[in-house]
């Protein structure tokens, strides 16, 4: 079983979890006015490593046929036949039964809200066979974070939470946009969907920035009505104004080579530096 759990974790990358935890974190700042609860901030922690292990292995069982074909993704654990599907099923049931209790112990709207939760991050895995904005649908799935952990802290759903949810969106339109770029070719052949398979690579780079471009419109609307981020917020967001225009510079339509470095690197860096100004600007400004 330890081996089993460590090719899975090491399958769906467990540490890309640094994406969406942060904004979930900042959230929680916001929403408590300054320090959270440390309990609230665990159970926080627990949702996000549930829901995202939930969801990520929905969408290694249910494209592992695609992932076979795929050069990119013939070595993860399905394809690769590291692991056997039942396997997957019994994690996926179980990381879904983490999130869901996790949420339960939160509050009884955070507990409520679950299921709908976990609907909404197992059906983004199903839209790139339907639709060319799937990326959106990624966005919206982790847009959850932020959402979610103000429901944590305060039992509401509130503006605040949802300008971030937004930013979150429109960032997550525009580094998966970058990231499918690679697959293009793989995409038309299989029939699946994205915006460089139906724009070409030229126009989705152009539609990736406009999508980052946006989300710093909404990182910058969020600073107006919060009377928690100051001048650390506001120099932060800057500062991932300008790692964006970086990351778009990694990226040629003729020279996808450094996507990774774009995906991972930047985007890392961007959510973990946002969080640490929310914190900042939240607690010792």
């Amino acid at each position: 079983m330890p081996n089993k759990l460590a090719i899975i974790f090491s399958d769906i990358k467990i540490q890309h979890t640094v994406f969406a935890l942060p904004f979930a974190v900042m959230s929680a700042f916001l929403a408590a006015g300054g320090l959270p609860a440390t309990e609230k901030l665990v159970w926080i922690v627990v949702c996000m490593l549930g829901a995202r292990s939930a969801a990520m292995a929905f969408n290694r069982i249910i494209d592992a046929r695609f992932d076979k074909e795929n050069p990119r993704t013939q070595s993860r654990a399905l394809p690769a036949g590291k692991i056997g599907v039942g396997s997957y099923w019994v994690f996926l049931i179980a990381s879904s039964a983490l999130f869901v209790g996790s949420a339960w112990m939160l509050n009884s709207l955070a507990f409520y809200l679950s299921p709908l939760a976990l609907a909404i991050v197992f059906f983004y895995s199903l839209t790139k066979r339907f639709t060319a904005f799937s990326h959106f649908w990624l966005g919206l799935a982790i847009s959850i974070a932020p959402v979610g952990a103000w429901v944590a802290i305060r039992e509401e759903i509130s503006f605040t939470s949802l300008l971030l949810g937004a930013a979150v969106i429109f960032w997550l339109i525009g580094f998966d946009i970058l990231y499918a770029c690679m697959d293009v070719e793989f995409d038309r052949e299989s029939g699946l969907k994205s915006i460089p398979q139906r724009f070409g690579v030229e126009q989705a780079l152009r539609l990736s920035f406009a999508s980052h471009a946006v989300m710093v419109v909404f990182l910058l609307v969020l600073w107006e009505p919060t009377v928690l981020l100051g001048w650390v917020y506001l120099t932060g967001v800057i500062l991932v104004a300008g790692l964006l225009i970086y990351e778009h510079s990694l990226v040629k339509k003729d020279d996808l080579s450094k996507v990774n470095m774009a995906f991972f690197n930047v985007n890392g860096i961007i959510s973990i530096g946002l969080m640490t100004v929310v914190i900042v600007d939240c607690v010792w400004v």
